[in-house]
């Protein structure tokens, strides 16, 4: 393909012990104190922005460099024996100061995914581990999981808007991605909505999901999106609309300029801004301005085959959609190549291994691929 790619940002170890084929509707059917939970061999795989995005990106023919801190530890010899097999652990940082970050994933079927995460040594990962030098040549930087990295989201997130805005400035098109935030938490606590304020408008394209971004946005709207999920799936209740339009107009008014909401299970919401605007995404990358002017549209998943785990369907719809774009697909095409290969990711336990080419895709789209 030509154009290069860094995908920086979030990584860890992944541990997802193998349920039963059982589905639940409730996690309390399942996790009870003092219950011995009887689980099968445990999937361990990479995890996290940089593993996921970049790996699948990688697989499907990009030309990526990954940029991640990890310990010198064993979890970080795994890691980067992972990588290793896809040739892609060259740009890894190993640190003496931090262990390295792992997940355990509960990924029981019926219910969403639950995580008991460690953030390690992504928590130091700093604007300064991405050398200006490797900004060279560089088509597209995808930055990913800011909330799950301490240094990123300190200080009003002076280190997220800095880094890009060097990378921007670089002539680099820019897109990013967040992560789920525990309200408890020291990222729960942080100004949100200020961190975006001023770190979107270096953004080309943003790829958070709509739960994420409504978390961060408008604290109240969540709240009532909860109360109305009763406990549900939030993604399920929402219209693309009254619900989730309102969210995205408040992206695109801090200056994005390509904008898709993962919006769960029922599917995702793209929003481009004018042609004007559009027009400021960094040449290199290729976008038809004119062609993806004002495309506002909300795609619906398709049937998967099965659905053994949704660990990185997210992640790998965003390389999807990043690689589809760097190969210049209209962005209708972008947007059903990467509910496409959501819907594939989640029939195999990790992040990588349902992964389908492009052009396989797009046939299966073509021959009229069944959406729910």
């Amino acid at each position: 393909m030509g154009k290069k790619v860094i995908a920086a940002g979030h990584i860890c170890l992944d541990i997802t012990p193998g349920f039963p084929d059982r589905k639940v509707t409730d996690a309390a059917q399942i996790f009870q104190p003092g219950k011995l939970i009887e689980v099968g061999n445990a999937d361990v795989h990479t995890g996290g922005s940089v593993a996921n995005t970049g790996l699948a990106m990688k697989i499907l023919g990009a030309d990526v460099r990954l940029m991640g801190k990890i310990g010198n530890d064993a979890f970080g010899d795994m890691v980067m024996a992972i990588l290793k097999k896809y040739d892609a652990d060259r740009g890894m940082i190993r640190t003496d100061e931090s262990g390295t970050s792992y997940s355990v994933v509960l990924a029981v079927p019926g219910i969403d995914r639950m995580f008991l995460h460690n953030p390690g040594a992504n928590d130091i990962f700093h604007a300064g581990d991405v050398p200006q030098e490797a900004l060279d040549d560089t088509a597209l930087f995808h930055f990913g999981y800011p909330p799950l990295m301490a240094s990123m989201y300190q200080n009003g997130g002076e280190e997220l808007t800095a880094l890009f805005k060097r990378v921007h400035d670089a002539g680099v098109a820019t897109s990013l991605d967040l992560a789920a935030v525990d309200s408890s938490s020291e990222a729960g606590k942080q100004d949100w909505k200020g961190i975006l304020e001023r770190t979107l408008p270096y953004v080309d394209i943003f790829v958070p999901s709509i739960e994420e971004l409504c978390f961060m946005l408008d604290r109240d709207r969540f709240d009532s999106w909860q109360k109305r999920a009763a406990g549900r799936d939030i993604t399920t209740i929402l219209d693309p609309e009254t619900d989730i339009r309102p969210i995205a107009d408040q992206c695109m008014n801090m200056g994005v300029k390509i904008l898709m909401l993962k919006c769960g299970a029922p599917g995702m919401y793209c929003c481009c801004a004018d042609e004007d605007t559009l027009s400021r995404i960094p040449s290199v990358l290729g976008i038809d301005a004119r062609e993806w002017s004002g495309f506002t549209r909300f795609e619906r998943s398709y049937v998967p085959d099965r659905i053994l785990s949704g660990t990185g369907a997210g992640d790998t719809s965003i390389a999807a959609f990043l690689t589809a774009v760097l190969n210049g697909y209209s962005p209708e095409d972008c947007l059903h190549l990467a509910a496409a290969e959501g819907a594939s990711c989640i029939t195999e336990y990790d992040a990588l291994s349902g992964i389908r080419p492009l052009d396989e895709l797009k046939e299966r789209i073509d021959s009229g691929w069944k959406k729910a």
